[in-house]
């Protein structure tokens, strides 16, 4: 397994960091400023799963192409760490959806995304996902670090 760098330590607050990228927004808090910016993005305009759209606005998504749709990323992200929130499911495992795996910009009504609720293969497939997973429980939540997969593997 590989090793994630652990996030930058916001120096003289105990338990925070700065946020890296992320493929879950579990919980969150935004702040008055932070709201404005997001808002002010025209996220609407150029459709995206939340989780994608954040670490664009904080400067940190590894697709180039998708901070390209957004010119002000300046967005001021933080973490707990240890996180205070875990997913009920992981990659993989029973019961897991997700609609941000193939993500994509969405800013053209003519195009068709597998995230777009039309198409309905995609929703039977989770639903049939969900009902073998209804007595599955999720794993716990990582101890430290060094267990929590990298992006690359899940």
């Amino acid at each position: 397994m590989q090793v994630k760098e652990p996030e930058k330590a916001v120096p003289h607050v105990e338990n925070l960091v700065e946020a890296d990228y992320s493929y879950w927004t579990l919980g969150y808090v935004i702040s008055l400023e932070g709201a404005q910016k997001l808002v002010g993005a025209n996220p609407f305009g150029k459709m995206l799963p939340v989780d994608e759209f954040l670490p664009i606005m904080y400067n940190k998504h590894p697709v180039a192409e998708y901070k390209e749709h957004y010119e002000s990323r300046d967005l001021k992200a933080f973490s707990a760490e240890p996180l205070l929130i875990y997913p009920t499911h992981y990659t993989g495992q029973p019961g897991y959806l997700s609609d941000t795996e193939t993500s994509t910009i969405w800013d053209n009504e003519t195009v068709a995304t597998d995230w777009d609720r039309t198409h309905a293969w995609k929703s039977r497939k989770q639903s049939r996902i969900y009902s073998n997973a209804k007595n599955t429980e999720a794993l716990p939540p990582p101890t430290s670090l060094d267990t929590v997969p990298s992006r690359d593997e899940l």
